[in-house]
């Protein structure tokens, strides 16, 4: 199966507090997306997860779903942290 690997990965907060989770992939980010995002609603959070299997059926490269999960990420007000 196709996991559409990041260059850079992403750490963020999830919603147990002082728990980070790093996401280095695009099928880890769609996972993330559908069953661990704190909001279920939302223009970048759809947007994202459209994109996501987009990369996965590989008509976009893997740099396009990483953007969309830190837009996705702003929009929730999840905190991600400098790497």
């Amino acid at each position: 199966m196709y996991r559409g690997i990041w260059d850079e990965p992403v750490t963020f907060e999830t919603m147990k507090l002082g728990q980070v989770r790093v996401v280095s992939s695009t099928d880890e980010a769609a996972h993330v997306l559908v069953t661990q995002w704190p909001v279920r609603t939302g223009r970048a959070w759809r947007r994202a997860q459209a994109v996501c299997l987009e990369v996965l059926e590989g008509k976009k490269e893997p740099a396009a779903a990483r953007d969309a999960f830190l837009k996705a990420a702003e929009e929730a007000g999840v905190f991600i942290r400098a790497t």
